[in-house]
């Protein structure tokens, strides 16, 4: 049975839910394999909202063994918060594996965090403000905390002292804040232990094995393509590799074991956060796109900057991803225009680039090259196979798949679990 990836194929945002969501009842595992609670999934299932920040979507398909593995950073306050949320509203969680190997987001990682951001001004990268890339730098530092470190007192306490002889250097003499106590911070970390502890497990001998076993699992990235802090538009990135690759490290499974991989793709084009975007609208076009399709941050609750399809990040993703099939996802909102303009290249000093430029010179004067296609007022939510959209809707999803190098064997044209249309299976 196949290992599947399915990540965002552009700035995040995209409609992961929806699609991890989608496909939660047909497998048997989902594995958040990077990122952390800075990435947000919002999961309608009936008249229900879920905003999951850190959990895997598959926690909502009963059957499905939700994973947090081990390129994962976890803030075990979030976690358990949102466990307990959950539990209240009749949700069983039960299953939730969590990697030992998981870094955990400590009290100081968010100070750094939220101080440096201050400290950049103007130069700022518009991180969320929790923790997420100090943690990872303690990790590459290596001198981070683990989960499993939450379970030997003496090593936990020699690593955040390790930490903080010079986080404590910075903090006092450079930012002017007050030291951090050792004990505190290791106190605190220790009384996450025993309510984590039913959850810890070795997640890529599970993983493994269940793929030795013809069980089919789905890897699920946190944030999108064009945040990749390898691939994605760089410094204004995360500080994980959602991209495809991040899947195997992120995880503990060999590319050789993945058979698909899936781009999400929302019809138009959002972003959170600083950093170019060619596409970005300041009109009332833009605002519509805000409005209509609720374009407001699922962890962050940031408005999120709003532009048209950008088919050279499509063709891009489709690139460095391997991708095999694209989910289209919010095909609804851009029902009432009457034209709809689609970023088929870029002009950069007079020149037509068809590809993104790797110059972040380049990208950040990229100019859009626009085609128009007509639009519909036709209401789709209610389609349920794709001869049912209007002629204009299928022409466009046409076109965008055309542009963009992978099939679309998907389409969402609406919030809810059954306002989907499948064209090709993904399993």
């Amino acid at each position: 049975m196949p290992a599947l990836v399915l990540l965002g194929a552009q700035w995040g945002d995209e409609g992961k839910g929806k699609a991890t969501d989608l496909l939660g009842g047909s497998v048997d595992y989902v594995v958040r394999y990077q990122g952390g609670n800075n990435a947000g999934h919002t999961v309608v299932v009936g008249d229900q909202k879920y905003a999951l920040h850190l959990l895997p979507s598959g926690i909502l398909s009963p059957g499905c063994t939700p994973v947090i593995g081990n390129g994962v950073v976890v803030d075990p306050s979030v976690l358990l918060s949102e466990l307990s949320g959950l539990n209240e509203r009749g949700v069983d969680t039960s299953k939730l594996l969590i990697s030992g190997n998981a870094h955990i987001i400590t009290p100081y990682n968010v100070t750094v965090d939220k101080v440096t951001e201050r400290f950049l001004g103007k130069r700022k990268i518009g991180t969320t403000g929790r923790g997420i890339g100090p943690t990872y730098a303690d990790k590459i530092n290596r001198v981070g905390i683990r989960v499993q470190d939450l379970y030997d007192e003496s090593i936990l306490t020699q690593k955040v002292e390790a930490a903080l002889d010079v986080k404590n250097q910075v903090l006092t003499k450079l930012y002017n804040r007050r030291a951090i106590a050792v004990e505190q911070v290791v106190e605190e970390l220790l009384g996450y232990a025993e309510k984590i502890e039913p959850y810890v497990a070795d997640t890529v001998l599970v993983l493994n094995q269940a793929l030795e076993d013809d069980k089919v699992v789905l890897f699920e990235g946190g944030q999108g393509t064009l945040l990749d802090i390898d691939h994605g538009t760089y410094p204004f990135v995360t500080s994980s590799n959602p991209t495809a690759g991040g899947a195997c490290t992120g995880a503990g499974v060999g590319p050789t074991k993945i058979s698909r991989v899936i781009g999400i793709l929302k019809a138009y084009t959002t972003r959170v956060g600083a950093g170019p975007f060619p596409t970005e609208l300041f009109d009332e076009d833009g605002e519509a796109l805000r409005r209509i399709g609720g374009e407001r941050g699922v962890t962050t609750g940031r408005d999120r900057r709003c532009g048209w399809f950008d088919a050279v990040i499509a063709r891009y993703a489709t690139r460095v991803n391997g991708l095999t099939d694209f989910f289209l996802t919010k095909l609804d909102v851009l029902t009432g225009w009457e034209q709809i303009p689609v970023c088929v290249a870029y002009e950069i000093d007079g020149k037509r680039v068809e590809e993104l430029p790797y110059s972040q010179t380049d990208f950040h004067h990229a100019k859009p090259v626009y085609e128009t296609l007509p639009g519909w007022s036709e209401d789709i939510t209610g389609a349920k196979s794709f001869s049912d959209l209007p002629k204009n809707a299928q022409n466009y999803v046409k076109a965008l798949e055309e542009m963009s190098g992978a099939p679309i064997s998907a389409i969402g044209v609406g919030p809810g679990r059954d306002e989907t249309i499948e064209i090709n299976s993904f399993l």
